[in-house]
């Protein structure tokens, strides 16, 4: 079974650097895809529908729009020219295509990019959903840094849930959720342009998103899951989603460097926790802060870091 997870991995990553490199056609089709692994045709489109739930058409038309969907959004290109490069035969092919996918034509959309659900990369394989953990491999020798900071007031948009525990459980839980599940809440976020952490133009590797603790009155505490946008962000909030206003506060943050997804994230993620629990406040002129409205954030960029981000306020 994992096998062939990790091979229909290798196939979503390809699609998408070959929609990046612009390549033509024949180099997206089921047969250039299908001799990359060494497997017919038949067998690696019923294996990839098995696994994703969806046609490998389907899956790389969609993606595309959500390519061009960025250009759509960010660039002044002709809508032709965006057409052809990425594959459609006519203005009107990509017009039919963009307002089937997201309701709205490329043209309206350009006007006022309102929030839509792009198509994310799909992750088929991944040691830990499998339970297989790290492969040990570790190679990173960074210590974890601890600092202080004063984070700028901010809005958070975000879905949020009082009964998971961890980023396993919140998505198990809100798959159950009509309209919050993993895919429609990563990909309305994705479309989103102005996100304060990550690039905008990158997606499908969930850039800018973040998870987060939010205290709230009665000692209550959420999870939630969603992007921190500037305080004067008046684009529209999705109606499965929510948008709070964050004020300036401070912060303690505890990061570990660059680090490889596969080999070290058990081993950086007890680093984080280790680092956090044994932090000594008492040589410093803070202490937590877990009252209500205060939020935590949680980063996981593993080619770049991972950090924690705790409240805190002057003792």
């Amino acid at each position: 079974m994992y096998e062939w997870h990790r091979l229909i991995q290798i196939v979503v990553d390809e699609i998408d650097e070959r929609i990046k490199r612009h390549d033509d056609d024949e180099a997206l089709t089921l047969q250039s895809l299908s001799k990359k692994l060494g497997y017919s045709e038949f067998h690696t489109t019923r294996r990839f529908k098995e696994i994703s739930g969806m046609l490998l058409g389907d899956y790389i038309r969609l993606r595309k729009l959500a390519f061009a969907l960025i250009e759509v959004r960010d660039t002044k290109i002709k809508f032709l020219d965006i057409a052809v490069k990425h594959g459609f035969g006519s203005h009107e092919a990509f017009t039919r295509a963009f307002k089937t996918a997201y309701g709205i034509s490329p043209k309206d959309y350009r006007k006022n990019p309102l929030p839509v659900v792009l198509r994310t990369r799909i992750s088929v394989f991944d040691r830990y959903f499998f339970g297989l953990g790290e492969i040990g491999m570790v190679k990173s020798a960074e210590d974890v840094k601890v600092y202080f900071v004063t984070m700028p007031a901010h809005k958070f948009l975000h879905v949020k849930n009082y009964e998971s525990d961890g980023y396993w459980d919140f998505w198990e839980k809100q798959d159950k959720i009509p309209g919050q599940d993993c895919h429609t809440i990563c990909g309305l976020l994705d479309s989103i342009k102005g996100k304060l952490d990550g690039k905008d133009d990158v997606i499908g590797k969930y850039s800018g998103q973040i998870m987060a603790q939010i205290y709230e009155d009665g000692g209550k505490k959420a999870e939630g899951y969603g992007v921190r946008l500037p305080i004067n962000y008046n684009g529209r909030v999705p109606a499965n989603m929510l948008l709070i206003d964050i004020p300036e506060m401070e912060y303690v943050v505890f990061e570990h460097g660059p680090f490889n997804y596969e080999e070290e994230s058990e081993t950086v993620g007890k680093k984080l926790w280790e680092a956090m629990n044994t932090f000594d406040f008492s040589k410093t002129e803070y202490k937590p802060d877990t009252s209500s409205g205060r939020i935590a954030y949680f980063y996981f960029v593993p080619e770049s870091f991972e950090k924690r981000i705790q409240p805190v306020i002057k003792k």
